[in-house]
C-alpha cells in the first residue's frame, strides 16, 4: 500500500503546484483542482455480514475557478466530478455535493459585502473548513450535514473589522440545503435565515485547524452562530424527496431553531477546536414521527437534538505529520433516551505540504443511540490527497 501511494504522488507531483492563472489587467482568473482517494474497511457486529463498505472510493475529482475584477467583483465555480457521479440515485452527500459552490460577490459596499448564489452558508466553524487542510477522511457526524444543511442558495451580506479580527455574516436562503440546486422551494414558500459572527485575538484567525506556521504568539478564536426556519407546511403536502436528510431533521413540517458556539486555539504547532448546537424543532402536527408517538403533554409540543465536538491537533514539522484525535457526541431526539459516542484519531504525512498528503483515519464507535442502530464497531480509512494549485 504505501509503495502504491507514493507511485501515486510521483505520478501527479509535476500538477500539484500547476495552477493556471489567466488576466487582462483587471479581470483575474485562476483555475484549480483536488483529486483524492482512499481504502476504507469496516469491522462488523455479529450480527451483520454484509461487508459492502470494504472498498476503495474516489472521494474528490474537482475543478475550481475563481475570478476577481478589479477590486469590485469575485466569483467563484467549484464542480466535483466524482460526486456528481455517485448522486445518479438521487440523494445528494451533503459532505460532498456535486456543485460545491457558484457565487459572485460584490465588494464596492463600504459596509458590508453582498454575496449572491450557492456556496456554505455562515454557521459552524468545522464545516467551514475547508476539507483538504484536515487530517481527516470526514468531518464528525453532527457536523457534516445531516442535522443541519453545510450549502444552501440564497443571499449573504459579510465584513470583515479591525483586520478581519472581527467577522460578521447573515444571510436568506431557500432552506433545503444542497436540495435546493433542484429548483423548487418547499411547499411552505419560506426561506432559512442565518448569521454568524466570530472575534480572534490577537490576530486574524483563518477556518483552518492545524498550526502549519507554528504560531509563536498563542491565538484564539470564538464565534456565535444561529439559524431559524419556518417550514409549515400545507395539509397534506410533503417535502422535497431527501431534502430532510438522513435523520428527518435538516427541515422539518414546524419551525426550528438551532443555535451554537465553537471556540478554537493554535500556538506552536498545537491546536484544538470545540463546537457544540442545539436544535430545538417544534413540529405543527402532535403525530408528527419526531415525537416518538409521545403525547402533547409529554412533548410540551417540541423536541431537542445536537450535540458537541472536541477536537486536538499537533504538527511535527519537522516529521511534516499532523496527529488529531476528535471526540463528539450526538443526541438525536431528547424524547428518546441515550446519545452516541464517537472517537476518531487521524494521522496524515505531507508529501507537499497540504497539496498532497496520505491520511489515515480510524473511527471507532463508543456507544450508539437505540434510534439510530449501526452494523459496524469501528472503521480504517487510508489514502491520498492531491490539489492542484
Amino acid at each position: 500500500m504505501k509503495k502504491y501511494l507514493c507511485l501515486m504522488a510521483l505520478c501527479f507531483g509535476f500538477y500539484a503546484n500547476a495552477q493556471l492563472s489567466l488576466s487582462n489587467g483587471d479581470h483575474i482568473i485562476q483555475i484549480s483542482g483536488s483529486a483524492s482517494t482512499y481504502y476504507n474497511q469496516r469491522s462488523l457486529k455479529e450480527t451483520s455480514d454484509n461487508h459492502n463498505k470494504d472498498r476503495f472510493k474516489l472521494r474528490d475529482a474537482q475543478i475550481k475557478i475563481d475570478g476577481r475584477i478589479r477590486d469590485v467583483w469575485e466569483y467563484e465555480v467549484q464542480v466535483d466530478f466524482a460526486d456528481m457521479a455517485a448522486a445518479n440515485s438521487g440523494e445528494i452527500d451533503p459532505e460532498n455535493p456535486g456543485l460545491m459552490d457558484a457565487h459572485a460577490t460584490y465588494k464596492g459596499f463600504e459596509l458590508f459585502d453582498i454575496m449572491v448564489g450557492y456556496g456554505k452558508t455562515p454557521y459552524s466553524r468545522s464545516s467551514m473548513v475547508p476539507f483538504s487542510y484536515t487530517p481527516y477522511w470526514q468531518r464528525a457526524e453532527l457536523v457534516r450535514g445531516s442535522i443541519f444543511s453545510r450549502r444552501d442558495i440564497g443571499i449573504t451580506l459579510s465584513k470583515g473589522y479591525w483586520k478581519q479580527r472581527i467577522n460578521v455574516a447573515a444571510g436568506v436562503y431557500t432552506g433545503l440545503g444542497e436540495i435546493s440546486m433542484r429548483g423548487d422551494n418547499d411547499a411552505s414558500g419560506n426561506p432559512e435565515f442565518i448569521g454568524r459572527v466570530d472575534f480572534a485575538y490577537p490576530s486574524r484567525f483563518r477556518y483552518r485547524d492545524i498550526d502549519a506556521n507554528i504560531t509563536p504568539i498563542p491565538m484564539f478564536n470564538v464565534g456565535l452562530n444561529g439559524r431559524y426556519a419556518n417550514k409549515k407546511l400545507p395539509e397534506v403536502r410533503i417535502f422535497p424527496e431527501y431534502s430532510q436528510g438522513e435523520y428527518g431533521l435538516k427541515v422539518i413540517d414546524g419551525t426550528k431553531f438551532v443555535y451554537g458556539l465553537d471556540f478554537a486555539f493554535q500556538y506552536m504547532g498545537f491546536s484544538g477546536q470545540f463546537e457544540i448546537h442545539q436544535v430545538k424543532g417544534e413540529p405543527q402536527k402532535p403525530t408528527d414521527p419526531l415525537f416518538q408517538g409521545l403525547t402533547s403533554q409529554q412533548t410540551e409540543g417540541y423536541f431537542l437534538a445536537g450535540g458537541y465536538v472536541a477536537q486536538l491537533n499537533y504538527f511535527i514539522k519537522d516529521w511534516k505529520t499532523i496527529v488529531s484525535a476528535r471526540y463528539d457526541e450526538l443526541d438525536l431526539n431528547d424524547l428518546v433516551s441515550g446519545k452516541s459516542q464517537r472517537f476518531s484519531p487521524a494521522i496524515a504525512y505531507q508529501i507537499d505540504g497540504f497539496d498532497a498528503m496520505v491520511k489515515f483515519q480510524y473511527f471507532n464507535i463508543i456507544k450508539e443511540e437505540t434510534i439510530d442502530p449501526l452494523r459496524w464497531k469501528e472503521q480504517f480509512r487510508i489514502g491520498l490527497q492531491l490539489n492542484f494549485k
